[in-house]
């Protein structure tokens, strides 16, 4: 049996700005992100009949594998072509709709498995490119950072152009002696809805935003000030990010105590708020992950 494992990734600034279409129009976008101490899991066995099982929220058992419902184990049984086998999906936290890039997460951990299964030897960066195109198939609006967010480890900066990504690796003070936190919204949403009303214009100044922060790593007051003023950016960008709902949640985290610093994850609409705090508040607490995508033979 094969275990693997990936995070679930953080954007801090410069989501929308890893689109394709943001990247054609400005000929590079970039973001400032990392992988979560939150992980999806996958695990993969060959089977001894005819049959593929994928086990998620269903049960799917099928002959062919065309016939597959589940997308993300569709397209990777189909490019590996592999022989019949069993596949489990999960997740430390209800990833479907989080903002987190849970379906990414999912991809580069299935990706390495198959790597592994197979006996193939690949970088990160070679298996989180190759999960990256195979998620384009099934999603066109599949952002640059999510992947290589994901299964990449550490605090970085992520420069993309069209054909090659650059990494700045980033030793941050205020999010190592801050506390981070995910803050459910417990609403869910399709991030495909949101994308596809996102202004690449209005996007532009994402990129000032995320050398801002850059710059700032290791200034407490004026990170958490760069931080807001990203996410107050991220807003103007498409009117559907905010819901009212939202707004009450944002309303009662500005209200708590400690809180420095909060965005929505992802491309909004719903999913988890975020937040830097300098004291215990009610959440998810988090860390950054430093070691990425991993995979182990049981």
């Amino acid at each position: 049996m094969i275990i693997s494992k990936c995070p679930l990734r953080i954007s801090l600034a410069g989501g929308s700005t890893d689109l394709q279409e943001f990247i054609d129009e400005y000929g590079y976008g970039q973001v400032i992100s990392f992988p979560s101490t939150l992980y999806t899991y996958i695990t993969l066995n060959q089977r001894h009949d005819q049959f593929y099982r994928i086990n998620y929220t269903k049960t799917e058992t099928v002959k062919d594998p065309n016939k597959i419902k589940n997308d993300i184990a569709r397209e990777a049984i189909k490019h590996f072509n592999l022989p019949p086998v069993t596949i489990t999906f999960n997740s430390d936290i209800p990833a479907t709709g989080s903002g987190l890039a849970s379906s990414s997460s999912y991809m580069v951990a299935l990706v390495e498995a198959c790597h592994r299964f197979l006996g193939l030897r690949r970088s990160q960066l070679q298996v989180c490119n190759l999960a990256h195109e195979l998620e384009l198939k099934i999603n066109p609006l599949t952002g640059h950072q999510d992947a290589v967010g994901c299964g990449i480890g550490d605090l970085k900066k992520i420069r993309f152009h069209s054909y090659k990504k650059e990494f700045t690796y980033i030793d941050s003070y205020v999010l190592r002696y801050n506390r981070l936190y995910l803050v459910p919204t417990n609403v869910s949403r399709q991030s495909t809805d949101i994308l596809k009303t996102i202004d690449i214009h209005k996007s532009y100044e994402l990129l000032q935003s995320v050398d801002k922060l850059v710059a700032t790593a290791n200034d407490d007051e004026l990170f958490h000030k760069w931080m807001n003023e990203a996410w107050e950016r991220k807003k103007q960008t498409s009117e559907h990010i905010m819901t009212e709902e939202l707004i009450q949640v944002e309303k009662q985290l500005l209200e708590t105590p400690y809180v420095k610093s909060m965005k929505l994850c992802g491309a909004g609409g719903g999913g988890y708020f975020f937040v830097i705090a300098d004291g215990y508040i009610d959440g998810i607490e988090i860390d950054i992950d430093t070691v990425g995508v991993q995979s182990w033979d049981v």
